[in-house]
């Protein structure tokens, strides 16, 4: 058993011994990415699991261990760890916890103490909490964010942006139902067995647009629905109550924008304070070099998905640019001004419906989501959007009514566009036949 050492502090040091003995627990957030992102680290000899645990039993012992006041997205990450721990999977003598940290004011700076006063509750003290940050709070002698590392997750990001929204795009209109998510299940191996690197990402990109446009799907118009809020809730099916699920279900194209313009937001907000208020000069200037390499990572995407079925995404200035008249680029505590943006370019980009979820706990996407959501509607007389709340007592059957009273008016928008009404794009029956005689399958059917 690796030897317990503590910094000046008293804080608990994840140490190079208990790199190659301990399995580092990480929480749950996007799908796609987070398995890209778990096989990076384990290229880069860390022992990791992602938890998949759902379920109503990780709400209860976030609220036995994280104070109803905090939160809900800190409630269920710290539940979902706690609950792992509880389970009996796993050695508490050789296990550790892995959380991001920003390091601004939101209150996620915060969870690797909450955590760790969780930890003390159960009696787990002995378990080492490592903080994954780029603003030297807190550093451990086993893990380290070297250039290496940092590139490879950036590329991992860029993958799990491009195959959320080529998938998103093609679900819907799939004939063969089940080709889309085989097809993610199959670019997830291949890349974490062979291309997550930057020297293979233009050569991957480019095939991924290839081959979901391969997949035959029979393009009607469809309701279009983003999905904009806090990060934690915007993207994670524990957050909130399997979202994307249940919009597919109701027939719905799901728009959720990348992670790389979160990326990028935390590193225009360092250059802004130096741009704006002339502090932060290092940090800043590092923050730009940053940025203008992400921001050419996903300027080659946008190149590969041009000139495709598919609709690239929104450049990162653009986006900001939006905000011109509404937030100020110095707004930057929770999703700061990139929640309003985001809206806006939805609605730019033609897609009226928008779910703007809203964690309890959260005041600062409150304002920049909810508070918003009456200005835009002014600007955007079309704007149909909706906020919804989550946290531990909301029902999921509430929830889901409202986004239901959201896609009824999107729904008698898209049929009084139609020249001849919903009868228009239901699929003839020479498709469906095709689909069931499973002819013509690589090609892709308009």
């Amino acid at each position: 058993m690796a030897e317990l050492i503590y910094d000046q502090t008293g804080r608990l040091l994840f140490t190079e011994e208990m790199r190659k003995e301990y399995t580092l627990l990480i929480p749950m957030m996007l799908p796609i990415h987070f398995e890209l992102l778990t096989n990076i680290f384990r290229k880069h000899n860390f022992n990791v699991e992602l938890l998949k645990t759902t379920g109503k039993s990780i709400v209860n012992e976030g609220l036995k261990n994280v104070h109803n006041d905090t939160c809900y997205p800190a409630l269920l990450v710290i539940g979902q760890l706690i609950e792992a721990l509880k389970s009996g999977k796993y050695d508490t003598n050789k296990v550790a916890l892995l959380m991001s940290q920003t390091g601004g004011g939101c209150r996620a700076s915060n969870y690797v103490h909450l955590l760790r006063k969780a930890l003390k509750k159960n009696n787990m003290e002995h378990i080492p909490v490592v903080s994954m940050n780029v603003s030297s709070m807190e550093k451990n002698p086993g893990f380290k964010l070297t250039v290496g590392l940092s590139a490879d997750l950036a590329v991992a990001v860029c993958y799990g942006d491009m195959l959320m929204s080529l998938s998103n795009q093609t679900r819907p209109y799939e004939i063969e139902k089940g080709e889309t998510d085989e097809l993610i299940a199959w670019y997830i191996k291949e890349l974490c067995e062979n291309g997550l690197s930057f020297a293979k990402y233009r050569k991957y990109i480019r095939q991924m647009v290839k081959d979901f446009s391969a997949i035959p799907a029979y393009r009607t118009p469809k309701v279009k629905v983003g999905i904009v809020g806090e990060i934690y809730i915007k993207y994670a099916p524990l957050g909130n109550n399997s979202l994307e699920n249940f919009l597919q279900s109701e027939d719905v194209e799901v728009i959720v924008p990348g992670l790389l313009d979160f990326i990028m937001f935390m590193s225009d907000h360092h250059a802004a304070d130096t741009r704006l208020f002339e502090i932060n000069k290092k940090k800043g200037y590092l923050s730009s070099i940053t940025e203008s390499l992400l921001k050419r990572l996903q300027r080659m995407q946008i190149r590969a998905v041009k000139g495709s079925v598919f609709t690239p995404q929104c450049e990162f200035e653009h986006k900001k640019s939006l905000i011109n008249g509404y937030v100020s680029e110095a707004n930057k505590m929770g999703e700061g001004w990139l929640l309003t943006a985001e809206m806006l370019e939805l609605i730019d980009s033609g897609v009226d419906n928008i779910i703007c979820t809203q964690p309890f706990g959260c005041l600062p996407n409150h304002i920049v989501g909810k508070g918003m959501i009456r200005k835009i509607r002014t600007a955007h007389e079309n704007a149909n959007i909706v906020a919804i709340d989550y946290d531990p007592g909301a029902t999921q059957v509430n929830q889901e009514n409202r986004i239901r009273l959201m896609l009824a008016i999107a729904k008698k928008r898209l049929d009084k566009s139609m020249p001849n009404g919903p009868q228009d794009y239901k699929i003839p029956k020479k498709v469906s036949q095709e689909a069931d005689n499973n002819e013509n399958m690589g090609v892709l059917i308009q």
